[in-house]
């Protein structure tokens, strides 16, 4: 198992180190004059070249390529994000901030999908093709077709403008966090009520079911030893698939609902050209990308040690 985990570390530490250096490559030969936009939003005035030259100055666009990322990954490895080249703050604060906005949100998102999702297959997969089953895979995959700002615009017009129930914009209530939970919950739900019906359908399809049938082996056994080990492998997996499903959607639903978490914090940094705010997003978002793949990882060699079999 030490041998396991050691790979597995060693491939999180290769996909970090890819992705810190593709991240800054792409900010850095992004088109346009990075200096004049962290003037611009650093100022908001009409610009002379002297200011221009020297905000470049200051914030070391006058490096070469590899002089200015070893002088971001230096301190990065120590954990000091840097400061911001719009503000001048330290990222970490700001970062946070931002965490402590969008964290709540994809839990909650996460809690509506999952208590929509598996009762909803379960029901589903006790009879294959019947009416029920039907209606649940076709709301399903429309929830897949739908797109996350176009629900996200739908609701607010019902729930916020129509009937004028649930607010908008904003976070600075609860209240302010149900629209943009629902809009992501909908879409978690839809992708894992097709993959846990998949899934309960394939396992309880296995041909040494019946032999433990014939013995004697009661159903409720049956489910929990043997169907539900079997059918969660393919859960675990689209859930932690649905996780870059949620921090792909959050960038959009909170643009989209005025929320101040990593979505917007992200977008007015690319906007800004504020280098270390962008880093330290995708940064972080790489970490709990690999620290969650991680996670799966071992979770599929404690409920099938087959699967790690290859690896010893």
């Amino acid at each position: 198992m030490i041998k396991v985990i050691g790979g597995l570390l060693l491939r999180a530490l290769v996909v970090l180190s890819g992705t810190a250096i593709l991240t800054f490559a792409l900010l850095w030969n992004a088109p346009g004059d990075p200096a004049q936009a962290i003037a611009m939003a650093r100022f908001d005035a009409l610009l002379t070249e002297e200011v221009i030259d020297q905000v470049r100055e200051e914030v070391g666009l006058n490096r070469t390529f590899w002089q200015a990322f070893w002088a971001w990954l230096g301190p990065l490895l120590t954990l000091d994000l840097g400061y911001s080249a719009v503000t001048g703050r330290p990222v970490w604060p700001d970062l946070l901030a931002a965490i402590s906005y969008t964290f709540p949100l994809a839990f909650a998102a996460l809690a509506i999908g999952l208590s929509m999702s598996v009762p909803l297959a379960i029901v589903a997969a006790k009879r294959p093709g019947s009416l029920m089953d039907r209606f649940a895979v076709g709301i399903a995959s429309l929830g897949n077709a739908i797109p996350a700002y176009w629900l996200g615009l739908i609701l607010i017009l019902i729930f916020a403008v129509k009937l004028a129930w649930l607010p908008a914009l904003g976070a600075s209530t609860p209240a302010h966090a149900i629209l943009p939970a629902l809009t992501l919950g909908l879409g978690v739900a839809a992708s894992l009520t097709r993959i846990i019906r998949s899934g309960i359908l394939e396992a309880r399809g296995q041909p040494f079911l019946p032999a433990f049938r014939r013995r004697g082996v009661s159903e409720k056994s049956v489910g929990k030893d043997h169907i539900a080990p079997h059918a969660a492998i393919p859960v675990i997996t689209v859930f932690g698939l649905e996780l870059a499903f949620l921090l792909e959607g959050l960038v959009l639903v909170e643009v989209i609902f005025g929320r101040p978490g990593l979505g917007t914090f992200l977008v007015q940094a690319i906007l800004s050209r504020d280098f270390a705010h962008v880093q330290a997003v995708v940064i972080f978002t790489a970490l709990v990308f690999v620290t969650v793949n991680l996670i799966i990882d071992l979770i599929y060699r404690v409920i099938d040690p087959r699967i790690g079999e290859s690896d010893a």
